[in-house]
């Protein structure tokens, strides 16, 4: 963790790369905060403007339309309401008051919220509340309703149960960093009574830090696998030296530390984090403790690719990537050998090798204060995506048996769907919209709320794909946003797709259903853009090749009644 000398030093450094504005509004002193923020962006590569606006003026600037905060047309806009100022607020408040405290308070939030979302098309990053414990009736004050300590309990309940249902608004757990901590490191009366600040120096990396995740996962900046080494990492021993009889797994002794940290990992793939497994090993013995121990939590079908061989293990890790056609960036390695994670790094520099800690039983707790796995979005039964690329793998096995490419295409029976956004879509539409980087023509993100006013907005065109085939159900595979420009004209504003279905035919599918939707609505033209990024340079000519004709550079449009049908052996199902 960087100090908070080193963030204010950080805050000089120029990032390249796109630009993104967030607004800090507080209602304690917020300054020395938006500098650590800003500091921990640029040492995380995102260049982040921060506008930090004047202390206690949230109401002012929320409700004003020329406001300093509106002005600055902020992506981000944070709000942080410190409880030092609440507990204020609540000691000056009558006895009767006290009991309704917190639901007067959610209120407030919300129509800041509200507020938000009529004058700005930022998202809100909304920190929850710290503890005070005043002792007002010692441990029995947490039974009483006109205590503070109840109440500001009742208000983080209340705040999570309403941050649930505004898919806008996106939490930063600032209490949890103060369980974490301690009271003592991260609190400074001093502190606080001179500067208004409710947090000490000491603190400010850590909120930081957590803000600047929230902002990455924003803007599509995830992890999305886990990569995992077996011997001493999921289990004490060496299965191939211990026998299975011998590895160290289940309730006692320090075979527990590896079953929660199992445990962990299951959790992380329900919440569609895909597991891998690179092992030095022979296969059919790292598969042994999966098929044959009553202990172990996570089991074959928990793994998308389980790669076990004597091959070093960059090479195989490649080889992972590869398989799952997802970046190297995205990727996270764990290995409990530290020649393994030296080597790692070194061939393969894009890769999160974390450094574990020596004791096994530090692992969960360390993974876990890593906060490597971030998200903005969540479906909620995102665990199907591991059968999706077992599936895949099966697929590609399969390629090989055929002679031509054509063959293969044929063989796999494909049917594809293209409809107009709903409802029950928005969420995993808004999530690939967060997650895609490789095909993703223009990589503009957006959350569950935008994409629900798209769809309800008459200037807007859309289209979701899915795709099967006779291996499986790949789901939802593609999105694409037309905005009108005029009468007779459409804007791709969006086209993205998954890249586990490239190469089959897809982009055709999603071209021709483009044309066959605007001309019906009676379009006769569509232009186009391609956003060059660090990603997505495989889809950098897309366009030409569909058969539109560039106008500028990276700009391009089609004649409708030019356009010529691509061929695609996916079958459209109504």
């Amino acid at each position: 963790m960087y100090s908070f000398k080193e963030l204010r030093k950080a805050v000089k450094l120029n990032i390249d790369g796109k630009k993104i504005t967030i607004a800090v509004l507080g209602n304690c002193a917020t300054q020395f905060f938006s500098l650590a923020i800003e500091g921990a962006a640029k040492l995380a590569e995102v260049n982040l403007s921060v506008v930090d606006i004047d202390y206690n003026q949230i109401d002012a600037q929320l409700l004003d339309v020329d406001s300093e905060t509106y002005k600055c047309e902020p992506n981000v806009i944070l709000l942080w309401l410190a409880t030092e100022k609440l507990y204020e607020e609540f000691l000056d408040s009558t006895i009767d008051e006290r009991s309704s405290f917190a639901d007067i308070y959610i209120k407030k939030i919300k129509q800041y919220w509200n507020c938000i979302q009529r004058n700005s098309t930022a998202q809100v990053i909304q920190f929850n509340f710290t503890e005070i414990n005043d002792n007002s009736l010692g441990n029995y004050s947490c039974k009483v309703d006109t205590t503070f300590v109840y109440q500001m309990r009742k208000l983080n309940w209340l705040l999570e149960e309403a941050m649930h249902e505004n898919c806008n608004v996106f939490p930063v757990d600032i209490k949890s960093i103060q369980i974490r901590l301690g009271q003592s490191a991260f609190y400074d009366s001093t502190f606080y009574y001179n500067a208004k600040m409710s947090v000490s120096t000491k603190a400010l990396p850590y909120i930081a830090e957590s803000v600047v995740s929230v902002i990455k996962a924003l803007n599509g900046k995830i992890k999305k696998c886990i990569v995992l080494d077996l011997d001493n990492t999921l289990w004490g021993g060496v299965i191939g030296d211990d026998g299975i009889n011998n590895i160290e797994i289940g309730e006692l002794g320090r075979g527990h530390a590896y079953t929660n940290f199992q445990r962990w990992l299951k959790q992380l793939k329900e919440c569609g984090i895909i597991l891998a497994v690179c092992s030095k090993n022979n296969e059919e013995t790292a598969k042994e403790p999966f098929l044959k121990h009553d202990e172990m939590i996570l089991h074959l079908d928990d793994f998308s690719v389980f790669v076990a061989n004597w091959d070093d293990k960059a090479s195989n890790i490649r080889t992972i990537q590869e398989t799952l056609n997802i970046g190297m960036d995205s990727m996270v390695f764990i290995d409990d050998n530290p020649f393994e994670r030296n080597l790692v790094r070194e061939l393969i520099p894009d890769i999160e090798v974390p450094e574990l800690p020596e004791d096994p039983a530090q692992y969960l707790e360390f993974l876990q204060n890593s906060n490597l796995f971030e998200t903005a979005s969540f479906i909620g039964k995102a665990s199907d995506r591991t059968k999706l690329y077992q599936a895949e793998f099966e697929r590609k096995r399969a390629e090989n048996s055929y002679d031509t490419i054509d063959e293969y295409l044929q063989s796999l029976e494909m049917m594809g769907q293209a409809k107009p956004f709903e409802e029950s879509r928005f969420s995993r539409i808004a999530q690939l919209t967060q997650r895609s980087n490789q095909f993703n023509l223009r990589t503009i993100r957006y959350t569950e709320d935008d994409i629900r006013k798209i769809s309800l907005n008459p200037e807007y065109v859309t289209l979701f794909y899915t795709l099967k085939d006779k291996y499986g159900d790949h789901g939802l595979v593609g999105v694409v946003i037309l905005r009108k420009m005029d009468e007779s004209t459409l804007f791709i504003d969006t086209w993205l797709m998954s890249c586990r279905v490239l190469k089959r035919g897809m982009e055709e599918f999603v071209i021709n259903k483009i044309i066959e939707v605007a001309k019906d609505k009676g379009f006769s033209k569509i232009y186009a853009e391609y956003i060059a990024t660090n990603k997505n340079m495989m889809v950098r000519n897309i366009y030409s090749q569909m058969g539109f004709v560039e106008y500028e550079p990276e700009k391009y449009v089609i004649e409708l009644k030019d356009y010529i049908t691509k061929k695609t052996y996916i079958q459209e199902e109504k």
